[in-house]
């Protein structure tokens, strides 16, 4: 009987496929349909530091416009965070009264107060591990590399020191030393890696001359970037790794188990298919296990690293040559 359980922080998960962070698994009855499809566990919509405070600014702007009141300043920030927190940590209780599989919750923040403030509040819910949603752009002139570095261990270190659940960074490819930082963001502690996140990027409308968001879902041509340094770093790195973005299908979570990601995460797909589609997933990823007589994830998970394969310049080449790309 093929068996598609997994491990990852700790936790016993029933499938390798979690439902990434998104405006999705922020209800109850997604994470309940996520469950029931199979997915081995849900990562909980970030809450976002810099949005609580920017709804503060517009709710004292639209009270305050002619004067400044630091009193009042300080409540309605009080307010706001209570009332953003309340549904978040409601929702971190629910769902561990009313689910089995494991649900992560998730924190994005930009001073080192809110960090720990959340986190501990996050951990004292009852969620069962974090996910640190932590990446500094390196846009100061000023700022050399290893400053950037410093910054990424020290909250590490702090939250290690308030908490009690397992920790995952979720955070992104752009460093000049990739493979290096990431070996000793492993030794720090951490539980997980979740490699890579997806930003956001701005976009001109030249039409308004104006920027603008650029909103737009990820795609199969994402996921080889992940591949690369999944099968790069599995097997290397001393804690657990979950693979996300650009993962549409089962066949892309083959791939990045095959590369050697202990779970996958991926939330796109199921705002286009629908969160059911996690079932059709896991179904066929079992049909490929049963073709190819696996009958466990463990028998071909990093199977096709850089370590285990005949040719490991697949994963080092960055050059196109047409034996590598396959055309003239």
């Amino acid at each position: 009987m093929t068996n598609i359980s997994t491990k990852y922080m700790g936790f016993e998960l029933a499938s390798p496929l979690i439902l990434g962070s998104c405006g999705l698994s922020k209800h109850l009855d997604n994470l309940k349909i996520a469950e029931d499809s199979g997915f081995g566990a849900a990562v909980l919509k970030s809450i976002f530091e810099e949005e609580i405070r920017q709804d503060v600014k517009k709710l004292f702007d639209e009270k305050h416009s002619t004067h400044y009141d630091s009193l009042a300043y300080d409540y309605l920030v009080h307010y706001q965070e209570k009332e953003s927190f309340d549904k978040h940590l409601n929702l971190i209780l629910e769902a561990k009264e009313s689910l089995q599989m494991p649900v992560i919750a998730s924190i994005n923040c930009y001073s080192s107060r809110g960090w720990i403030k959340y986190a501990k509040m996050i951990e004292e819910a009852g969620a069962k591990a974090l996910e640190v949603n932590f990446f500094l752009l390196p846009t100061d002139f000023n700022k050399d590399a290893e400053e950037y570095r410093k910054e990424y261990f020290s909250l590490i270190k702090e939250l290690k020191e308030n908490l009690n659940i397992p920790i995952a960074l979720k955070t992104s490819f752009y460093f000049t030393d990739l493979s290096h930082f990431m070996l000793h963001l492993s030794y720090s502690g951490l539980a997980a890696l979740v490699l890579f996140n997806r930003f956001h990027a701005p976009d001109i409308n030249i039409e308004t001359l104006k920027y603008k968001p650029n909103r737009s879902l990820s795609s199969t041509s994402e996921l080889n970037e992940t591949l690369r340094w999944i099968g790069l770093f599995s097997q290397r790195l001393r804690c657990d790794i979950a693979a996300t973005t650009g993962v549409q299908n089962a066949e892309g979570m083959i791939k990045l188990l095959l590369a050697g990601a202990d779970a996958v995460q991926a939330a796109s797909i199921f705002y286009k298919n629908g969160i059911n589609y996690g079932a059709t997933m896991i179904k066929e990823l079992k049909e490929w296990m049963e073709k190819q007589n696996f009958k466990t994830i463990d028998e071909f998970k990093a199977k096709l690293n850089f370590k285990n394969i005949e040719n490991p310049s697949i994963y080092f080449r960055t050059q196109f040559m047409k034996y590598m790309a396959g055309m003239e």
